[in-house]
């Protein structure tokens, strides 16, 4: 028996309801291609890495976190976060794959293989294996135990219910809380020795790309997730509504209604981060253009507008360029006032110069303010 899927109140109808028009406003957006496409997706998957691996105490920049996507040693990461990092980067890789493939079911090899992915590096935890024995969670302050999982010869069972009902299970769902569901029964099964909770935020986005809501890095959660403070009640409301030990009895509602605030407010972040996006390359177009720089280099100045630094190496692929050719334009844009270096050979980076400083200041608190859906369905 699995936690059951709740009947939505007609606040959490209006809540979807709202979040389906910001879907078919994000889709018809992403519809048309423009120049930081590729950059926004880039850095919206390195921002859903980074919420789901700090939920588990794996903390690593945004920065660091797309020079390890792109096969880079990290600036400041250390190599066992790093590697917690690539291996969490390659099981989304994964289902970025799978969201768009023409033949797919659900199986048990599917979920082992993802766990693999995460945590194969951690031999001595069986990566990709049903776990053996129990398993409990515990407090990391007190030491206390918060959960008990279902007992392990319960676990390869629970699992064949599971993939039966992400295949065929409330098919008439909305997408949304089919996903929100399959998270909250994954999480509390918790099959493996370690990991579970990142497959759990993993499967939750697989449904929705599988689902065709929208490709992963877009309607993924797991950045909101990974706020300290929504972190909390993300434990809060697991422990609310899965209690102590595996009781997949009771009122699931508190957890859907939590994720589907999470989704509405994550996709409020998305939409205000895609219209910015156009806003300032086109700004930052126009003033390449004045200082007669190549067109190009518009690309290194919107990468360093939205993240703290950037590495030549990054800049030489995202535009195809040589090493030369990188190099001499990123010291152009250094020597116009636009980027500043730091570092020496492979250490070396560019952050905000003064003009990019000036720039980065006028938009700064120009967004609107979130708004929690359910305070205004209420």
């Amino acid at each position: 028996m699995l936690y059951a899927t709740p009947s939505l109140d007609p606040a959490d109808q209006a809540v979807l309801a709202e979040i389906e028009d910001m879907r078919r406003d994000l889709k018809y957006r992403l519809a048309e291609t423009h120049r930081w496409d590729g950059q926004l997706r880039r850095q919206l998957q390195a921002r859903a890495i980074q919420g789901s691996n700090s939920i588990e105490g794996y903390r690593a920049s945004v920065e660091d976190i797309e020079s390890i996507m792109s096969g880079e040693e990290p600036l400041e990461t250390s190599g066992s976060v790093a590697r917690e990092i690539a291996g969490y980067q390659q099981a989304l890789t994964y289902i970025q794959l799978l969201s768009r493939a023409p033949a797919f079911r659900y199986d048990t090899g599917l979920l082992n293989a993802l766990n693999f992915m995460m945590i194969g590096h951690h031999r001595d935890k069986t990566p990709g294996v049903v776990r053996p024995g129990g398993i409990y969670i515990r407090d990391s302050v007190s030491g206390a135990v918060v959960y008990e999982g279902p007992d392990a010869d319960l676990v390869p069972k629970l699992l064949d219910e599971l993939i039966e009902w992400l295949n065929d299970g409330d098919l008439g769902v909305p997408s949304y809380v089919r996903a929100a569901m399959a998270h909250l029964n994954l999480v509390k099964v918790h099959p493996w020795r370690d990991g579970n909770g990142r497959m759990s935020r993993a499967l939750q986005t697989l449904v929705l790309g599988r689902d065709q809501i929208t490709t992963p890095e877009f309607c993924s959660i797991e950045e909101w997730l990974g706020q300290q403070r929504t972190t909390i009640a993300y434990y809060d409301v697991l422990g609310e509504v899965g209690r102590r030990q595996w009781s997949p009895h009771g009122d699931t509602l508190a957890w859907v209604r939590f994720c589907l605030r999470a989704h509405h407010m994550q996709a409020q972040r998305v939409r205000q981060r895609l219209a910015e996006a156009g806003e300032i390359w086109m700004l930052l177009e126009k003033q390449v253009d004045s200082d007669g720089l190549n067109t190009r280099t518009v690309s290194a100045l919107y990468e360093v507008f939205v993240t703290r630094r950037l590495r030549r190496s990054r800049y030489q692929a995202d535009e195809s360029l040589s090493q030369g050719q990188a190099a001499r334009d990123l010291r152009d844009l250094a020597a116009k006032g636009w980027l500043s270096p730091y570092g020496e050979t492979k250490g070396r980076f560019y952050a905000p110069g003064p003009r990019m400083v000036e720039i980065k200041a006028e938009f700064a608190g120009r967004a609107t303010p979130l708004r929690d859906p359910y305070v205004q369905a209420r």
